[in-house]
């Protein structure tokens, strides 16, 4: 009899399997918006439509991008050879922020939307925190743990805990009744086991939804905090080629951002559908 080692897929087969197959699912219509968006970019800086003196063109904006990716004899060393440090520290920061603001607003929302008591313990005193501007706690994170990275975590945390825990709350107060009642009767009593056998998975594509809101608030505040609190990160070197007017690197840190960005969410989509895999069409 065949031993199960020798019938199991290598690993590498699978990787590839999965980038082919993710490459076969690009839609080529994504590509249009971004190429129309380019070509009339070029035509209103070739024909000035607006006043182009400082506003670079796609070609500039590539040779930015070009040095400070792989290095340029010309460019400032900020600029040269830097944006793999630059994208590890602002993806590292938004990694750790995310995570701490996400898994405390998905327990926070629990004990809101599963317990009538931590509902009217909880839910007001966040209701009203939650309408001050994120980038209004900067000050107090640069003053208690000053210029460091955990500054900008910690502005990534308060932003990420907002839209998971007001999701969880959602997702856990419009869990069918009958699906209470059918756990119920099969045997599933207590408040807490119902809500992790039936509650939580019933509400997590609410707390993905959250999740994806929240992934994309780390990446702006994580760009406010490096201006401010951090010398490291897309939002750093913005800050920096502004002082040095470099329009062609802000608009290469701004779409490196929004790269990142894009690539986070696809993640969260694909943890999504795999403990979603019930709500795929």
């Amino acid at each position: 009899m065949p031993s199960s080692e020798a019938g199991a897929e290598p690993r590498g087969s699978r990787l590839t399997r999965l980038v082919a197959g993710s490459v076969r699912r690009v839609d080529p219509l994504a590509f249009v918006t971004p190429i129309v968006v380019v070509l009339v970019w070029q035509a209103v800086v070739s024909f000035d439509l607006v006043d182009t003196e400082y506003l670079p063109t796609p070609l500039e904006v590539a040779d930015a991008t070009w040095g400070w990716v792989f290095g340029s004899v010309d460019a400032q060393p900020l600029y040269n050879g830097t944006w793999l440090e630059h994208a590890l520290a602002s993806s590292q920061r938004v990694i750790y922020g995310f995570a701490l603001g996400g898994l405390s607003g998905a327990a926070i929302g629990c004990i809101i939307g599963w317990s009538r008591i931590g509902s009217r313990l909880l839910d007001p005193f966040f209701q009203i925190l939650r309408p001050i501007p994120i980038t209004a706690w900067l000050p107090f994170m640069v003053v208690f743990f000053g210029t460091k990275a955990i500054s900008a975590i910690g502005l990534i945390a308060v932003g990420a805990f907002f839209p998971v825990m007001l999701n969880t709350v959602h997702g856990l107060h419009h869990v069918a009744p009958l699906q209470l009642r059918a756990a119920q009767m099969l045997g599933c009593t207590g408040r807490l086991r119902l809500l992790m056998r039936v509650g939580l998975p019933a509400a997590l594509p609410a707390i993905f939804t959250g999740l994806r809101l929240g992934i994309g608030l780390s990446w702006v505040l994580v760009i406010v905090a490096e201006m401010v609190a951090v010398k490291s990160g897309f939002g750093y070197v913005m800050w920096d080629a502004y002082y040095f007017v470099r329009l062609d690197v802000i608009v290469a840190a701004m779409l490196s951002v929004g790269l990142m960005g894009y690539l986070f969410d696809r993640l969260v989509v694909m943890i999504e559908r795999r403990l979603c895999a019930w709500t795929v069409a």
